[in-house]
């Protein structure tokens, strides 16, 4: 197959890791897929399939009804997929297959990662966000263990610190946010989500709160954290989804106690409207928040 892919120039290879990228990804992709992405007309994007089903038969099947190749229950990659690349690059609104591990530059670096997502399982989950079905999962929680559970992804996330997929469990019959690290199997339901598992009934996902962000009080010389941050009259004005704000808290180790006495941990910010957090779910996270 190797040999195959290197008779062929990068444009093509191009178009058929975008083929390989949708189907495994999306679980489906179609001729006018194709033609909008690269630009290319009906013949071309037939010759690119058909290269694409010489290469790997066995990966895709035509839906006659609808004119999309469906991705198949024996489908293997044809090209790697780094998932850190993937999540990146489609967080960022881009995904069109390709997908290299970034050269490392000589002079400038970027933080140690530790954690790193299957795959297979950020495969998965994405199919069942971009289809909108439930999957049955198995997961593994510090404060329970490993149970299996069905749930309805909508939405993967990077928190700062890790990717965590937005989903309604129907365990707690709620939102909830799964690491992806910690699945250990994901396996799609063909079955309809219920009406009030769908992301718009996600009210702290689609919430949106200002944190107010100051140098901490603490700081000697607060001009130096104001500068780092860009801080307008003292203060950084942040919008985040209801959600996602305590995470934030935490990777930027913003103190939220009352009276900013959260001293000694590393806090170079502070938040100045600590109430906001009133309307947060999981404020056990943002440091110092006693609620």
């Amino acid at each position: 197959m190797q040999s195959e892919l290197d008779n062929m120039n990068h444009g093509q290879q191009e178009r058929l890791a975008f083929i390989d990228f949708s189907l495994q990804y999306f679980g489906h992709v179609a001729r006018t897929d194709l033609i909008q992405r690269f630009k290319t007309g009906l013949a071309a994007s037939t010759r690119d399939f058909s290269a694409y089903k010489a290469l790997a038969p066995k990966n895709l099947i035509l839906v006659h009804q609808t004119k999309n190749y469906h991705r198949t229950a024996e489908f293997k990659p044809v090209f790697k997929h780094d998932p850190e690349v993937i999540l990146t690059s489609l967080s960022r609104g881009f995904g069109n297959g390709i997908s290299n591990g970034i050269q490392p530059s000589e002079q400038c670096f970027d933080a140690v990662r530790l954690i790193h997502p299957d795959q297979n399982i950020i495969a998965a989950l994405m199919r069942a966000i971009h289809i909108k079905q439930p999957i049955e999962c198995g997961y593994v929680s510090i404060s329970s263990g490993e149970s299996t559970r069905v749930i309805v992804p909508h939405a993967i996330v990077n928190n700062g610190h890790r990717w965590h997929v937005r989903a309604y469990d129907r365990k707690h019959q709620g939102f909830r946010d799964f690491v992806c690290t910690r699945f250990t199997f994901v396996n799609a339901l063909s079955q309809d989500i219920n009406t009030l598992e769908a992301g718009q009934y996600d009210e702290q996902w689609n919430s949106q709160i200002e944190l107010i962000l100051i140098a901490h009080p603490s700081i000697e010389q607060p001009k130096a954290i104001q500068m780092d941050y860009a801080m307008v009259e003292g203060k950084l004005r942040v919008k985040v989804r209801a959600a996602l704000a305590a995470y934030l808290l935490r990777q930027w180790q913003v103190d939220c106690s009352k009276g900013h006495k959260f001293i000694g941990q590393g806090c170079q910010l502070a938040l100045a409207n600590t109430e906001v957090l009133q309307s947060v779910e999981n404020t056990s996270l943002a440091p110092g928040y006693a609620g």
